[in-house]
C-alpha cells in the first residue's frame, strides 16, 4: 500500500466524468488500498479515485464504522435533508455549509463485484452524496450556501 497525492480544487481532473469499473484487478485493488490509506492519512471521512488522478467510479468511506467500498455506486433513493458543514480534501483549509439528504440508499460493487446496497443516515448520507459527487466531477463547493470559510487548525 502507498499514499497518493490529493489532487486539489483547481486541478481538471476534478471535473471530468469517471468511466464505469468493468472488472476487478490487481492494479484496482491497490488502488483501493492505496485510497483507503490515503484516506485515513489526511483524516478524511471520503475519498474518490479522481481526488488520487484515476477517472473510475470508486469511493471509498469511512465514518468510523470502518471502510466502506463503493464500486460503481448510484443513488437509489434519499430522504429528508440536513443542512451542516462540509469539507474536502481536495479543497484543504476551506469548508462550507451545505444541504444533503438526512438518508440514502445507494447501489454499488463491493471487491468482488457481487452487487451491494449501502444505506446510511447523517454523515454516512452526507459522505455517500459527496463522494458519488466526486465520481461526476461535482464538488460541494458548488453547492455551498454563502460563502467558503477557512477552517481552524486544531
Amino acid at each position: 500500500m502507498a499514499l497518493r497525492n490529493i489532487r486539489v480544487e483547481g486541478d481538471p481532473i476534478l471535473r471530468k466524468r469517471c468511466r464505469e469499473v468493468e472488472a476487478v484487478d490487481d492494479r484496482l485493488s491497490i488502488l483501493i488500498s492505496d485510497m483507503i490509506e490515503t484516506m485515513y492519512d489526511a483524516d478524511g471521512v471520503g475519498l474518490a479515485a479522481p481526488q488520487v488522478g484515476i477517472l473510475k467510479r470508486v469511493v471509498v468511506i469511512d465514518v468510523g464504522e470502518g471502510p466502506v467500498i463503493m464500486i460503481n455506486p448510484e443513488i437509489l433513493e434519499t430522504s429528508g435533508s440536513q443542512t451542516g458543514q462540509e469539507g474536502c480534501l481536495s479543497v484543504p483549509g476551506k469548508f462550507g455549509i451545505v444541504t444533503r439528504p438526512m438518508y440514502v440508499k445507494a447501489k454499488a460493487y463491493d471487491l468482488d463485484m457481487n452487487e451491494i446496497i449501502v444505506e446510511g443516515e447523517e454523515l454516512m448520507a452526507r459522505a455517500i452524496c459527496h463522494e458519488i459527487a466526486h465520481l461526476d466531477g461535482d464538488l460541494y463547493i458548488d453547492h455551498v450556501e454563502g460563502e467558503l470559510m477557512d477552517a481552524v487548525a486544531d
